[in-house]
C-alpha cells in the first residue's frame, strides 16, 4: 500500500536525475571513506604488536585526520545535495498542487472543507519533503555502508559474520510488522488534524459570530475535544515508535554480544588476528546508527507515502468544467459581442458524498433540477433583470454564463455559438461578474479593485471607483486606496464590500456585466447613483442583474421572473405590470413599504 502511494514522486524525482547521480556519489564517497576507518585501524593494531616508531604513529595519526576530513566533506556534500533536492522538489509540488486547486470547479470547494486542504497543502506536504530528503539520505547511507561493511566483514571471518546477522531475520519481521501500522495510524492521525484546521479555520473566520452568539466556551470545549481525539490518535503512534527504536536497538546489541562471545573465541584460538578482531567491532559499532537509522526511515517512509497518498487524491481530481482541447485553439481568438441565449435549459446539480474519514469526495450523484425548460434571449448591448422569490434559481442560471457550474451541451450560448466553444479564458475575461457574496481579499482597496487586471493604472481605478460609488468613502479612510481592508473585507460595511466588488467588475470593462443582488447592502439614493454610473459604462455592452427591488429592475430592457426554476413572466417593466401576476405583488409591496416609511 505505501509503495504505490510512492509513484506519484516518481516524475518530480525524475526532473532532478542529475543532482541525485551526484548525490549518489557523494553518498558513496562519504560512506567509502567510512569504511576505510576501521582498515585503518586493524593496520595501526597490527602495526602495535610489531612495535611502531614516532614516524608510523605521526603517519597513522594524519592519515585518521585525512580520512574524517573526508568524510566530513562528502558527508556535508551529500546533505547539502539530497536534502536540496528535497526543497526543490517541495516547491514544485506545492506550485503545481495550488496550480491545480486553482483550476478545480465550485463544487469540490463546495463538498470539501479549506481547513482539510490546508492541511494537505502544510503539513502533509512537510511529510513528503522529509522523505524525499533526510529520509532517501539515510537509506542510500545505511544502504551503502551496509554493504560495504559487510564485504570486508566477510574477508576478516566469514564465520564471525554469519553470526553477527543472526537477528538480521528477526529485525525484518519487526520493521516490517512496525510499518505497516505505523502508515495506517498516521491516515488517522492526519485525517484528524484536517479536522483540528478546518475547525480553527472556520472559527478564526467567524469569530464575530461567535462572540455575537457568546459561543466562544462552546466552541473551545469542541476544539480541545478535537484536540483529545488527535491525542488519543497520536499516543498509539508514539507508543509504537517507542518500541521500534529500542528493538532494533536491542537486535543490534544481541549481534554484538554474539560478535564478542565468538570473536574472542577466534581470537584466543588464534583463528583471527587481534587488528581484524578490532575491525569487525569497529564495524559493528559503526553500524549502530545505520540500524537505529532504518526505523526512523521507516517510520519517515511510513508517514511521508500516507501524506503523499492524501495529496495525491487532490492532485488526482479533475475539474468537472474545462476546456475542450479540439476548440482551445479555434476559439482563442474570439471576440464576444455579447447576445446570451438559454436554449431550453434545464439544470441539476449533483450532490457528492464524502466515502470516508478525511478522503476528498469522490462519488457523485444527480439532484433534483432548479431550472426547468428556461428559454431567454438577451441581444448583445441590452440588459435583463430578474426577479423572483429566493430558491427560484436566479443566481444558478447566471452561474452558468462563465461557466462557474456547466449546463449541459447547447442550451446556453453567446453570440449564437455553444458556451463549450470558447475557451474559458477568453470567455471568463469578457465577463465581470459580482456574485451574491462578495469576497475581498486582505490587501489594500486599490489592490481589490484592480484584481483582474494587470498593471492597472491610478485613474482607470478612480474611474471604477466612482462609478460603484465607493470614491467618496475611499477618499475619507486614512490611506485612500492603500488602506487594508482585513480578512474578508473586515474592516468595510457590507455596502462598502459591494461597491469595492462592483469596481472591481467594471475595471475590467467587460462586454458581459453579470451583478447578483449586488445591491441589496446599499440605499436606494446610492443604488440609482451606481445604476446610472453603470447604463453609461455600459452603453453598447450587456448587463444582467439579479434584484430583489423592483426601483433597481424597472428601467432593465427586459425582465424575467423565475418561479420553482421556470420563466412565469417575461417582458417589460409596464408589460409585466400589466399580467397582474408575482412582478406586480412584488411592485404593489414595495410601494407600500415607500408609503409607510415616509407617513
Amino acid at each position: 500500500m505505501s509503495s504505490s502511494k510512492f509513484w506519484p514522486l516518481l516524475p518530480y524525482m525524475r526532473k532532478y536525475w542529475k543532482g541525485y547521480l551526484s548525490g549518489t556519489l557523494s553518498v558513496l564517497c562519504n560512506n567509502g571513506f567510512a569504511i576505510v576507518w576501521p582498515l585503518v585501524i586493524r593496520r595501526i593494531v597490527q602495526d602495535l604488536d610489531l612495535g611502531v616508531t614516532h614516524e608510523k604513529v605521526l603517519y597513522w595519526c594524519l592519515l585518521l585526520v585525512a580520512v574524517a576530513t573526508a568524510k566530513g566533506v562528502f558527508q556535508y556534500l551529500t546533505r547539502w545535495v539530497l536534502i536540496g533536492i528535497s526543497r526543490e522538489i517541495e516547491f514544485d509540488l506545492r506550485n503545481d498542487l495550488f496550480r491545480h486547486l486553482e483550476k478545480l470547479d465550485t463544487g469540490f470547494y463546495q463538498r470539501s472543507r479549506t481547513g482539510d486542504i490546508m492541511a494537505r497543502a502544510t503539513n502533509d506536504l512537510n511529510a513528503v519533503r522529509t522523505l524525499l530528503g533526510p529520509a532517501i539520505m539515510y537509506s542510500a547511507n545505511t544502504v551503502a555502508f551496509t554493504v560495504g561493511a559487510l564485504f570486508f566483514m566477510t574477508r576478516i571471518s566469514p564465520r564471525l559474520t554469519l553470526f553477527a546477522f543472526l537477528p538480521l531475520p528477526i529485525a525484518s519481521i519487526l520493521v516490517q510488522y512496525f510499518g505497516t501500522r505505523i502508515h495506517e495510524r498516521f491516515e488517522r492521525i492526519q485525517a484528524k488534524f484536517s479536522d483540528i484546521s478546518a475547525r480553527a479555520q472556520e472559527n478564526f473566520s467567524g469569530a464575530r459570530l461567535i462572540r455575537a452568539y457568546a459561543q466562544e466556551e462552546a466552541e473551545i470545549a469542541g476544539f480541545e475535544r478535537d484536540n483529545r481525539d488527535y491525542i488519543q490518535r497520536s499516543l498509539p503512534l508514539a507508543r509504537l515508535m517507542g518500541m521500534l527504536w529500542p528493538t532494533l536497538e536491542v537486535m543490534l546489541g544481541l549481534a554484538m554480544v554474539i560478535v564478542l562471545w565468538q570473536g574472542g573465541r577466534e581470537v584466543i584460538a588464534h583463528r583471527l588476528d587481534l587488528g581484524g578482531f578490532v575491525a569487525f567491532t569497529t564495524y559493528m559499532v559503526l553500524l549502530t546508527w545505520p540500524v537505529i537509522a532504518l526505523g526512523w526511515v521507516i517510520n519517515i517512509f511510513q508517514r511521508g507515502t500516507a501524506s503523499m497518498g492524501r495529496i495525491d487524491e487532490i492532485l488526482q481530481q479533475q475539474p468537472a468544467i474545462a476546456d475542450d482541447p479540439a476548440l482551445v485553439q479555434v476559439s482563442g481568438e474570439a471576440e464576444i459581442r455579447g447576445e446570451i441565449e438559454f436554449r431550453g435549459l434545464t439544470f441539476a446539480y449533483d450532490r457528492r458524498s464524502r466515502p470516508a474519514e478525511g478522503a476528498v469526495p469522490l462519488q457523485a450523484e444527480p439532484g433534483a433540477p432548479v431550472l426547468r425548460e428556461v428559454s431567454l434571449k438577451v441581444p448583445a448591448g441590452s440588459s435583463l433583470a430578474i426577479v423572483g422569490p429566493t430558491g427560484s434559481g436566479k443566481s444558478t442560471l447566471v452561474s452558468l454564463i462563465p461557466r462557474i457550474h456547466d449546463a449541459a451541451p447547447g442550451m446556453v450560448l453567446i453570440d449564437g455559438r455553444p458556451i463549450r466553444e470558447y475557451s474559458l479564458d477568453t470567455l471568463r475575461r469578457q465577463i465581470g461578474f459580482v456574485p451574491q457574496e462578495t469576497f475581498l481579499f486582505s490587501t489594500t482597496v486599490r489592490g481589490n479593485i484592480a484584481f483582474g487586471v494587470e498593471n492597472a493604472t491610478d485613474e482607470q481605478i478612480a474611474r471604477a471607483a466612482e462609478v460603484s460609488r465607493i470614491a467618496l468613502d475611499v477618499e475619507g479612510f486614512p490611506e485612500k486606496y492603500q488602506t487594508m481592508v482585513g480578512e474578508r473585507g473586515l474592516t468595510l460595511s457590507g455596502g462598502q464590500k459591494q461597491r469595492v466588488a462592483i469596481a472591481r467588475a467594471v475595471i475590467r470593462e467587460p462586454r458581459i456585466l453579470i451583478l447578483d443582488d449586488a445591491l441589496a447592502s446599499v440605499d436606494t439614493q446610492t443604488e440609482d447613483h451606481i445604476l446610472n454610473g453603470l447604463r453609461e459604462v455600459m452603453q453598447g455592452r450587456t448587463t444582467i442583474f439579479i434584484s430583489h427591488r423592483v426601483s433597481t429592475v424597472r428601467n432593465a430592457d427586459r425582465i424575467a421572473v423565475l418561479h420553482d426554476g421556470r420563466v412565469v413572466e417575461y417582458g417589460t417593466h409596464d408589460e409585466l405590470l400589466a399580467l397582474n401576476g408575482y412582478y406586480t405583488g412584488l411592485h404593489d409591496k414595495q410601494l407600500l413599504e415607500e408609503e409607510l416609511e415616509t407617513a
